[in-house]
């Protein structure tokens, strides 16, 4: 099997099983010889953050000399974006061989009549990827929820994070904030590490506290009177934090509290790894990830942001506002999932838009332009267009250098637009 070919078998599978749990991940697994009990993790869960927060801790373990696996979802514009090893999509013949592993075990499997999904053939398949890499350490991000995750099949990780709680993906999680925490904290396991986010929902902190306690394990959640901002700007944070100065160029406040779990797991990770403070600092300095508030241009200002929840949405508008308060002329580019509050996420920054260009990305789960436009008329001028290269073009030839051009609504959205983006603006 080739790499076109594995990932085609992995998109042929089905979204999501007819049965909860992970008796099919590990029946899965066992039968490729159970590679994910030979590596060690970091396990992180949570609504917002996990992407940046296991980046980071990512960055700080390569920086330190370690082979580090990342897994991750979704991706932008590479499939292997998902499965990295060191800081770089894992070799494609690996993969393709690994996938070629699995789709045999999942072929035994459907004639038992165990039906196994794509995030689950996936994950096996990162799993062994990092076992044939040799991985010092792999850091493992949940895909939906925790409890019942393909990625929970594993033992008590080194450190577990909970990034920032809040109401997401309610038709599977639940209704609210204690049911999420609830499913989120279910990749706690015995006699762990856990680092919390600051800032959480006090009845998703509750949840916390009593899982933590019920299995026994330590509890780190950093403290905001520890923080000092230095500068916030769409352009990156830098604060200090226990006294000691950090520069991540991410934009928004809300990377604080990621970063300040990745220092805090950090911390506990000197206990396992040989991690100095530069280590740290240098790991934390080369997170970014692309469509999370990433600025194309400067000037004009292009900014690309994949935030597709009510908690994303309010983070890029505080990050990008005070810079486009001041421009002549501000025009939106949006596409949706149709499953997501749409006027919830977009109606901030709608309101500062002299216009929107209303797209449908190229999902079966897409909200039409339409549709789009319609609900973002009470906003500003809306303009439906089909061709998400012609809505690119549109908006290059309406910016001058004071203006601002600002991509919201979907990663979906993101990875058809991003390299058109860099195109036009770079």
């Amino acid at each position: 099997m080739i790499y076109t070919d594995a990932v085609a078998y992995i998109h042929s599978l089905l979204k999501f099983g007819v049965r909860p749990g992970l008796s099919g991940m590990d029946a899965l697994l066992h039968l490729l010889g159970d590679p994910h009990k030979e590596l060690e993790y970091v396990h992180v869960a949570g609504t917002n953050g996990k992407g940046s927060t296991s980046t980071a801790v990512s960055n700080i373990l390569i920086n330190a000399g370690y082979k580090v696996g990342l897994y991750t979802s979704p991706y932008v514009t590479e499939f292997l974006e998902r499965v990295q090893f060191c800081g770089e999509p894992v070799d494609k013949a690996v993969f393709a061989e690994s996938v070629t592993r699995v789709k045999s075990a999942v072929e035994r499997l459907n004639d038992e009549g165990v039906t196994i999904t794509e995030f689950e053939a996936l994950t096996a398949a990162a799993f062994l990827c990092y076992k044939e890499l040799g991985c010092d350490v792999v850091v493992l991000e949940v895909g939906l929820g925790g409890r019942l995750d393909a990625t929970n099949v594993i033992d008590t990780p080194l450190v577990n994070i909970i990034t920032s709680l809040s109401i997401d993906h309610s038709a599977i999680l639940g209704n609210t904030i204690e049911e999420i925490a609830f499913e989120k904290c279910g990749t706690i396991k015995q006699g762990g590490n856990v680092v919390c986010s600051m800032g959480q929902p006090d009845g998703a902190m509750q949840v916390v506290c009593s899982m933590v306690r019920e299995r026994k394990n330590t509890l780190t959640v950093p403290d905001v009177n520890d923080v000092e901002l230095v500068k916030n700007d769409v352009f990156g944070v830098t604060f200090k934090y226990k006294g000691e100065e950090y520069s991540v160029p991410m934009a928004g406040e809300h990377q604080v509290k990621n970063m300040t779990c990745a220092i805090e797991c950090a911390r506990i990770l000197k206990n396992t790894f040989n991690i100095t403070d530069s280590n740290v600092k240098n790991g934390i300095s080369k997170t970014v990830l692309p469509a999370r508030v990433e600025v194309i241009s400067r000037k004009p200002l292009v900014v690309l942001d994949g935030g597709h929840n009510k908690d994303g949405a309010e983070a890029f508008y505080n990050a990008v506002v005070p810079h486009i308060e001041n421009a002549d002329r501000v025009v939106v580019i949006a596409g949706m999932m149709a499953d997501k509050d749409v006027e919830e996420s977009l109606a901030p920054i709608l309101r500062k838009a002299d216009y929107l260009l209303a797209v449908t990305p190229d999902n079966p789960r897409a909200m039409s332009g339409a549709e789009l436009a319609k609900i973002a008329s009470a906003y500003t001028t809306p303009l439906i267009v089909e061709d998400v290269g012609e809505a690119i073009e549109i908006a290059y030839r309406a910016a001058n250098e004071n203006s601002a051009v600002l991509v919201v609504g979907s990663l979906y959205l993101a990875g058809e637009v991003r390299g058109k983006l860099l195109e036009y603006f770079s």
